[in-house]
């Protein structure tokens, strides 16, 4: 074979357009539900259609076509669901930001369906980028199942999700206080807020008491809320104020009294003044202690951030300019006792970036406290997995508050919410209420009706008539979106609810709607629950526990059985990779610098189950000139594919004339012997370590046996062997066996170039493998797993190559320590006896060569030790390399005399340790056996030192 298979240099970008195309074309990454093999499954966490893929995403996408391509090489069905996340809120934004900027214009402007439309094409040109950049990584998705949030499939699932909930009273509507984005007018999850730390005050207003002289000092960071105040709050037991409790304060510019009124739960007796304020329409603490009280609860907001009649002459003002005058007009009245710098959190909206309102609106809910229960129970029980451990923690403890989800957003894109209501201006008292029928009779089963009554307790209704009095408003769920249901309803006077649902709504289905839920398809069958979960830890309690909620609900069963949490990616100093920091790579950018392959082996290496990863950012040029952040990282991990490329390129080149037969044990040198039982134990410590999802560690492994044991030393021991004409077969069947072992453990982790290699391997070798040789598969994507017997394992000959091994790299550093020219030629002694010795002399001719540039090399028991040299003393022999003519002796003797004070120094500590009675009593006695071993191995190193230094000076 020529070498013209493999050209000199490794060129990432040609094997990425070479073999994922070959891969595609041939189908391998597809499952298949009519196979006999077992499953395993994964559904990528969908990235939002919102921009492009950061390093993040490649982080995990690393992870998952790891364990994918693994799995599927172990003989598992391997399912990798792509898709993408329609992302409500943020994608909304970022089109309505869009829209600002080049038209002038609002949504409102152009109207729902106008901005819908908008949004979609969005979606087609991101996601196809989106989906592009996975290619490029290399990642082996099934990607004739890609699904959409909004498709047509994941929308069916989420139309029959929220019809059973709704059946089973788990859906309610009520008014509540949320988090409101009043750029976006919608309400948000707690989980998708930012906190950020600014500058701010502390005012502290005076409310006078009434029918007194005595006035309550109250401090707020927000003093244009005081309008919505409907109590001033102390404690309990606070002795200046008990007499007060039960009176009034007058409300600051307004002509309103609140009372005042004792809450153990909101007021810290020993903060600040001791009263509280209490705006319940504006402050969760505020929401709860109005609810404990049964306080009125004035809201003050427009949807647009506008205050509104309830704030009388401030109607109309945006917050910010309420702030101003509140403060000014309370000034002008002397009730403005101070103003003092104070440090907010002030939480923004991680869609818009704005500030957060807390608000009182109408919104939807699901009902928490079963469903989140049900979530704990499969952690606790074991039926789900979280890796590592620690963050388990986190999902119990959010879903252990239990609080009720708000499932609405005001929004334009998203699944609207498929219901249809009617509210009356007035209680009727005795009217009928006909549900809608159509012409072809009962739909029953088809909607579910909920009455809400002035007691507003809700009440499921599946009958043709409703006879309920004090009904003011009816609520009716459409399980399909059937055409004439809901011409019947609209006819009717019934209106759908213009909000859509929480993007992590339909999110949460994901496991089982991309698998064809709510029909029982073949793949729902086979592939759920699903495998595994890689995601990132900011997302437990919005992604994860809720698959786990809905997963359960709808089909009975948990949504995987592992979730591994991956680390965060970091820059240099810990701070968090953003574009608009301009501390951000993009993945892309490191792939047209260094290929798919770099960039995978880099971040898998730092995939930790202990710490973030943090990547220093520096700038690099691209070909086209254009300059881009990049990473000493990269740029690192772009030699391990060069050294393997090299490596291989000698195999090849040394494969011509391969002939497959079988090899027996006893045809094999210690050397061919000692690379095949580390072959075998570098092949199970990886299985195990994916297997454990120790990506880092699997990943160092590999390295360390590629780099080291086999590049650095098996291939040097063979050279000679491949010369020889006699011993080339034999090399030739283990070289090729080695090296296609090697492709097949680094094949999940850099994927492109151990397909070229194989494909080349393939041409000089199509049989291999030991003992026997058979046919290799057409692709390492679809070849087996490796896995070795126990006969492979060889302790002996590990044990040899290890002596070999260890005094060759002693003659090197001994060398280069003493600045002995490469070039000249040393005469080395190795001071050894008994079974050492005879080891060292069976490897005689391969450490001569290691070392190189040996004009000879001497194995004795007893060194003539007259004349320079250069010593160092190891567990079991000593080295020696005369110098005469080659070094400094002046500074040879220094450096023994060194050693010397550094080896008593140990001595001295090792002795004062061993003579404290308390130390000898209370330690193991296996650490005080290691203590006295170690004594005599310094002693008998301080013997030979002294004798070094001896003949150095005699």
């Amino acid at each position: 074979m020529s070498t013209a298979e493999l050209p000199k240099q490794y060129d990432p970008q040609d094997a990425q357009r070479r073999w994922y195309g070959f891969w595609l074309e041939k189908g391998y990454f597809h499952a298949d539900p009519a196979s006999d093999k077992p499953p395993y499954t994964i559904v990528i966490p969908p990235p939002n259609v919102t921009g492009a893929l950061h390093l993040g995403h490649a982080l995990n996408n690393t992870i998952q076509d790891i364990l994918i391509r693994w799995r599927r090489m172990q003989g598992f069905d391997a399912l990798w669901m792509p898709g993408t996340d329609h992302a409500g809120i943020a994608t909304q934004a970022v089109v309505e930001t869009r829209l600002r900027k080049e038209e002038g214009k609002t949504r409102h402007d152009i109207g729902r369906e106008e901005l819908v439309r908008r949004i979609w094409a969005w979606k087609d040109e991101y996601e196809a980028r989106i989906l592009g950049q996975l290619r490029q990584m290399g990642c082996s998705c099934d990607w004739d199942r890609t699904r959409f949030t909004l498709d047509e499939v994941c929308a069916r699932a989420v139309r029959t999700t929220f019809f059973r909930l709704f059946q089973a009273d788990k859906i309610f509507r009520g008014k509540r206080l949320v988090n409101w984005d009043a750029h976006l007018r919608t309400a948000v999850a707690d989980d998708e807020i930012e906190y950020q730390d600014t500058a701010g005050h502390l005012w502290t207003i005076r409310y006078p008491v009434a029918g007194s002289t005595e006035s309550l000092l109250v401090a707020t960071t927000r003093p244009e809320t005081m309008l919505g105040d409907t109590a001033v709050a102390v404690h309990p037991s606070d002795e200046r104020y008990r007499h007060l409790i039960g009176q009034s304060v007058a409300l600051p510019l307004t002509d309103r009294l609140i009372p005042i009124i004792a809450d153990a739960i909101l007021v810290d007796p020993t903060f600040g003044t001791g009263c509280v304020k209490v705006t319940p329409a504006h402050d969760p603490n505020d929401y709860a202690c109005g609810v404990r009280n049964n306080l009125p609860m004035i809201n003050l907001l427009n949807p647009d951030g506008t205050y509104n009649e309830n704030a009388g002459a401030y109607a109309g003002l945006d917050r910010r300019e309420v702030r101003k005058r509140v403060v000014a007009d309370l000034e002008s009245k002397e009730l403005l006792v101070k103003v003092e710098p104070h440090a907010n959190r002030v939480g923004l909206s991680d869609g818009s970036k704005t500030p957060i309102e807390p608000y009182l609106s109408d919104q939807w809910f699901v009902k928490m406290d079963e469903l989140a229960q049900d979530a704990m129970d499969a952690v606790t029980s074991g039926k789900v997995a979280i890796h590592p451990e620690r963050y388990a923690k986190s999902y119990l403890d959010w879903l252990g508050e239990k609080r009720d989800w708000c499932i609405s957003r005001q929004l334009w894109w998203g699944h609207r919410i498929p219901v249809w209501s009617k509210e009356f201006g007035s209680i009727f008292y005795g009217e009928d209420i006909e549900e809608p029928t159509t012409d072809s009779g009962s739909i029953e089963g088809k909607v579910i009706v909920k009455c809400l009554t002035d007691e507003e307790n809700s009440k499921v209704r599946v009958q043709q008539r409703v006879d309920i009095e004090n009904v003011h408003a009816i609520h009716i769920c459409v399980r399909e979106d059937d055409e004439k249901i809901i011409a019947k309803l609209e006819a009717a006077g019934y209106v759908q609810d213009p909000d859509v649902l929480d993007t992590w709504f339909s999110s949460a289905l994901w496991p089982h709607s991309t698998l064809g839920w709510p029909d029982e398809t073949p793949e729902l069958k086979k592939y759920y629950p699903t495998s595994v979960l890689s995601t990132a830890r900011d997302i437990i309690t919005l992604w994860v526990a809720r698959m786990v909620i809905f997963g359960q609900f709808n089909r009975g069963d948990v949504p995987f059985k592992d979730v591994y949490i991956h680390p965060v990616i970091q820059d240099g100093n810990g701070k968090r990779m953003s574009k608009s920091a301009g501390n951000g790579i993009d993945p892309v950018d490191i792939i047209d610098l260094f290929g798919a392959d770099t960039l995978r082996f880099a971040l898998a290496s730092l995939a930790t189950e202990t710490q973030d990863i943090r990547i220093p950012v520096e700038k690099a040029k691209l070909p086209d000139g254009r300059e881009v952040n990049t990473s000493e990282r990269f740029e690192q991990a772009r030699t391990f594919p060069n050294k393997v490329w090299n490596a291989s390129r000698f195999a090849l080149m040394n494969l011509e004339g391969y002939e497959a037969a079988p090899v027996h044990p006893s045809d094999l040198t210690v050397e061919d012997r000692w690379i095949l039982s580390l072959l075998a134990k570098t092949t199970a410590d990886v299985t195990a370590d994916l297997e454990a999802f120790r990506f880092a560690e699997a990943t160092k492994r590999l390295r360390d046996f590629t780099w080291n044991d086999f590049c650095d030393w098996y291939v040097e021991f063979i050279k000679g062997r491949l010369r020889d004409p006699e011993t080339k077969p034999i090399a030739q069947r283990v070289l090729a066996a080695v090296l296609d072992g090697l492709c097949r453990l680094l094949h999940p982790i850099v994927p492109f170039l151990t397909e070229s290699i194989w494909q080349a391997l393939g041409q000089v070798a199509p049989s291999r493998g030991l003992p026997e040789s058979t046919p290799a598969a057409e692709s390492v994507c679809i070849a087996p797993w490796p896995s070795y017997g126990e006969t492979w394992h060889d302790a002996e000959a590990e044990s040899v190559i290890a002596q070999w091994q260890e005094k060759i790299v002693a003659i090197r550093n001994l060398r280069a320590e003493r600045n002995v020219p490469e070039a000249a030629k040393i005469r080395p002694i190795i001071v050894a006896e008994g079974p050492v010795a005879a080891i060292l002399r069976s490897g005689e001719s391969f450490i001569k060569a290691l070392v190189k540039n040996t004009a000879s090399l001497t194995i004795t028991d007893k060194a003539d030790r007259s004349g320079d040299f250069a010593v160092l003393v190891l567990g079991d022999a000593e080295i020696l390399l005369p110098l005469e003519g080659l070094i400094d002796k002046k500074a040879e003797e220094a450096r023994i005399r060194k050693s010397l004070g550094d080896v008593e120094k140990q001595i001295n500590a090792i002795r004062a340790k061993l003579g404290n009675e308390g130390f000898v009593a209370r330690a193991p006695a296996e650490v005080v056996e290691q203590q006295k071993a170690k004594l005599a191995d310094l002693l008998a190193q301080k013997s030979t030192l002294e004798a070094a230094l001896a003949a150095l000076l005699g």
